[in-house]
C-alpha cells in the first residue's frame, strides 16, 4: 500500500481463501481505547448515582468528591476528548478498515465530545463552579438561569443514556465478531 500506510503492520483476517488483510492496532491506539473504555464505563454509573435522589449518602459523597476534586467533570471527559482527537489525527488506516457504515463509533465520538460541553453550560447556568483538575476554574459560559440549567441537565442525562446504549452496541458488536464470526476484530484491539 502506498503512502502513509506503508509502515502499518497487518494481520490476515479469517481462515478462508478470500481472507482479507486487516491492519493491526498499535500499542498507543489500544492503550487509548482501553483507557477511554474504563473511564466511560466508570463515568456512567457515577453519573447515574449523582443525578438521582435515591443515591442517598453515596450521591452526596460522590457529588462532593467529584465536583470538589473535579474527578468526574474534568479528567474523564478531557481524556476522552483528547483520545478521540488522537485517534482521528493519528489513525493511519484507510476508511474501509476503520469503520463500517453501521459502526456506532462515529455517533459515540460525537456524543463524547458534546457531553462535557452540555454539562459545562448547564453548570454555568446554575452558577456552580467547574474546577479543572483542582488547578483552575472554568469561566461560566452561559447566563444564570436555573430553569435552563435543569432542562440542559436533563439533556445531559439523555446524552449519557445514548452513550451507554452506543457503548453496549459497541461491546455487543465486538463479542459478535469474536464468538459468532470468529474473526480477529476483538483480538486486534486486545493483542494488536
Amino acid at each position: 500500500m502506498p503512502g502513509r500506510h506503508q509502515n502499518a503492520s497487518y494481520i490476515r483476517e479469517g481462515t478462508r481463501a478470500d481472507a482479507v488483510i486487516t491492519p493491526a492496532y498499535t500499542f498507543t491506539a489500544r492503550l487509548l481505547h482501553w483507557t477511554t473504555a474504563v473511564l466511560i464505563l466508570s463515568m456512567i454509573p457515577l453519573g447515574v448515582v449523582i443525578a438521582n435522589e435515591w443515591g442517598g449518602s453515596a450521591q452526596d459523597s460522590l457529588s462532593t468528591t467529584c465536583t470538589a476534586r473535579s474527578g468526574r467533570r474534568s479528567f474523564p471527559s478531557s481524556f476522552c476528548e483528547s483520545s478521540i482527537v488522537g485517534r482521528i489525527r493519528h489513525d493511519r488506516y484507510p476508511m474501509t478498515f476503520r469503520r463500517s457504515k453501521n459502526s456506532p463509533r462515529t455517533p459515540l465520538y460525537a456524543l463524547l465530545i458534546v457531553q462535557p460541553f452540555t454539562g459545562w453550560i448547564a453548570t454555568s447556568a446554575y452558577r456552580a463552579p467547574v474546577i479543572v483538575f483542582g488547578l483552575f476554574e472554568l469561566p461560566p459560559i452561559w447566563r444564570e438561569s436555573r430553569a435552563f440549567s435543569e432542562q440542559l441537565f436533563f439533556v445531559h442525562g439523555l446524552i449519557g443514556i445514548a452513550i451507554a446504549c452506543l457503548v453496549a452496541a459497541h461491546i455487543g458488536a465486538a463479542l459478535y465478531h469474536h464468538f459468532v464470526r470468529r474473526d480477529r476484530v476483538l483480538l486486534r484491539m486486545i493483542t494488536g
